[in-house]
């Protein structure tokens, strides 16, 4: 039978595992946190949600400011009436270019980073650049759209036809290309206040 107080009857406990030495003595590091690793993946995960979003919102403003120049471009009719005859169509007319010319721009630039992986423009640059052109954009659609409308309602009291009817049809893309450029604002603007500028 052991005796309690012999010192060679106790048995130690062995210490609890430690990292194993590297080559040169050191000990390795511990593997990362998984809360770490979930917070990397999920960084990942909303910032390709945002450029997905990005990407949908340029292409939706690039369709419906590519309609409203369309649109207003063909409403030419046999009773004499022309979009050219009136200041407020050709301001809706020329708005309507810059805007798709500026959401086509922006449409190829995000299929090209995404299809190759590669940034023409650093992050930084690129944020601030969509937050300022997307909210230029979005105030002169609403400007150009808010300018026609006094002149088609008061052309529809007197006689709605096919002219005032295709001019308010313009001037209702030109409001959602404005819409889809102001959410688009939004997140520039979020991407903007998340960049580090040290």
């Amino acid at each position: 039978m052991s005796n309690p107080e012999d010192p060679s009857s106790v048995k130690l406990e062995s210490p609890p595992p430690s990292a194993p030495p590297t080559a040169d003595g050191g000990v390795e590091p511990s593997p990362p946190a998984r809360s770490s690793q979930f917070s990397i993946t999920r960084s990942w995960r909303t910032e390709d949600f945002y450029k997905n979003g990005a990407l949908l919102l340029h292409g939706m403003g690039l369709l419906f400011s590519f309609l409203a120049f369309i649109i207003m471009v063909t409403n030419q009719h046999g009773d004499g009436r022309n979009f050219d005859d009136f200041e407020e169509y050709r301001y809706v007319v020329a708005i309507a270019i810059l805007s798709t010319l500026y959401t086509g721009g922006h449409v190829f630039l995000q299929v090209y980073e995404q299809s190759t992986r590669k940034q023409m423009f650093s992050r930084r640059n690129l944020a601030l650049f969509n937050f300022v052109g997307d909210q230029i954009t979005a105030y002169l659609l609403i400007s150009a759209g808010s300018a026609a409308v006094p002149v088609t309602n008061s052309m529809r009291e007197g006689a709605d036809n096919i002219f005032t009817d295709s001019a308010a049809a313009a001037i209702s893309m030109e409001f959602l290309a404005f819409s889809a450029l102001a959410m688009s604002a939004l997140i520039s603007g979020y991407k903007l206040s998340n960049q580090s500028y040290i």
